[in-house]
């Protein structure tokens, strides 16, 4: 609203419209925010973008009807064996078979396990369920606790519950009988909490001023990144014994957990030395200022901050870690790809589209868990990106 005054100056009388409320917010317009806006900034924003999202739609309406059809509306989600996932003359279209899956989802998930034994992996996966939460989750007390929670009490008591222990009641597993989904979690889960702090120290060593630390440090992390992963397995479940003796012979399952461990642990050396050549000399110089020890100074200034830098990089390691699990079926451990190749070729659910269902339901294990890591990792990078522009 507003109001004619008229003032007294030395030339006369000046008239001004002065506002005394102010006018109501109006709504943007339609075209600058919601769904419109976001399709003009990101899909439509030029002619190479636009005719990119067209070729997207056309392929997605071309792949995801077949598909969905394929996935859920000709799939099979009862039945006891093959006949219920074959073409008859009443059923022209079979989809996937989720009775498969259905039917050997606990040979999946444990392999040859002992059925009664079967409530100690479940204890694991509650037990790693527990350790991921506590360690991940930033706003969890006593993180610190966490810490030695997972890297020490957990692989022990993992082990001891796994294992068996005749001194505790428990039966003894052997190796030879793990399988299916639990041994690529173990595989995976080794592999990860192994990798970071041995890569931490190879790093280190490798920017180390003693000649003997930085060669040691240089030989084994060129040589193990410079071999593919199915030639460490090879070597560490192969040849390894012929090296030995035989009462010295480690377990299969234990050769391929330390193999991969091993060549895990190179390429987060070199990840992490990405990030302490990424620090500005200022940094080292500003911490020694400071009268700290070269301890206190990585642990409190230096690496805190090259791990920041490099968290997309360690997440792509643990991500390719994690989907090079399935080399192990290759040196004959039975994990979860191996499952799923034995229960495939079973003649009592010999079907088409039983393999593809198999398939289809390792790499949505796969995609999910690779995912979970992915999305943890982006929410990290937010948060501490927000630290820094304050």
């Amino acid at each position: 609203m507003s109001t004619l005054e008229i003032s007294e100056t030395a030339s006369g009388r000046e008239a001004s419209f002065v506002r005394r409320e102010m006018r109501a917010a109006e709504p943007a317009p339609s075209s600058e925010v919601g769904a419109v806006a976001w399709m003009r900034q990101n899909l439509f924003t030029g002619p190479v973008n636009t005719l990119l999202t067209i070729a997207l739609v056309l392929l997605a309406a071309w792949v995801l009807p077949p598909l969905f059809r394929f996935l859920v509306t000709d799939a099979v989600w009862t039945g006891a064996n093959r006949e219920a996932c074959i073409y008859t003359a009443e059923r022209t279209a079979v989809g996937a078979c989720w009775a498969f899956v259905r039917d050997r989802v606990a040979f999946f998930t444990y392999g040859f396990y002992p059925l009664a034994e079967r409530w100690r992996v479940d204890v694991f996966f509650v037990l790693l369920i527990i350790g991921v939460a506590w360690l991940l989750n930033l706003r969890a007390p006593r993180r610190d606790l966490g810490a030695i929670y997972g890297f020490v009490i957990l692989p022990i008591v993992s082990f001891i519950l796994l294992s068996g222990s005749k001194t505790l009641g428990l039966p003894v597993v052997p190796t030879n009988l793990w399988g299916g989904m639990m041994v690529s979690i173990v595989v995976a889960s080794v592999g990860i909490v192994v990798s970071l702090p041995l890569g931490i120290v190879l790093a280190l060593g490798r920017r180390s001023s003693m000649p003997a630390a930085k060669l040691f440090s240089v030989i084994f992390i060129e040589f193990v990144r410079g071999v593919p992963l199915i030639t460490v397995l090879f070597m560490a479940s192969v040849m390894l014994p012929l090296f030995v003796p035989d009462y010295m012979q480690p377990d299969k399952l234990l050769r391929a957990l330390v193999g991969i461990a091993l060549f895990a642990s190179a390429y987060m050396a070199e990840v992490v030395r990405a990030g302490l050549q990424a620090l500005p000399k200022g940094q080292y110089e500003g911490a020694m200022s400071l009268g700290l020890g070269w301890f206190q100074m990585m642990r409190l200034i230096i690496l805190p901050q090259a791990l920041k830098i490099t968290i997309p990089n360690i997440v792509n390691t643990y991500i390719g870690l994690f989907k090079d699990t399935t080399l192990v079926v290759i040196v004959g451990i039975f994990d979860f790809l191996k499952a799923i190749e034995a229960a495939r070729i079973d003649p009592t659910w010999a079907a088409p589209t039983v393999s593809t269902t198999g398939y289809i339901y390792a790499a949505v294990f796969y995609f999910i868990c690779c995912y979970a890591m992915s999305a943890y990792a982006r929410a990290v990078e937010a948060r501490l990106a927000v630290a820094d522009k304050r």
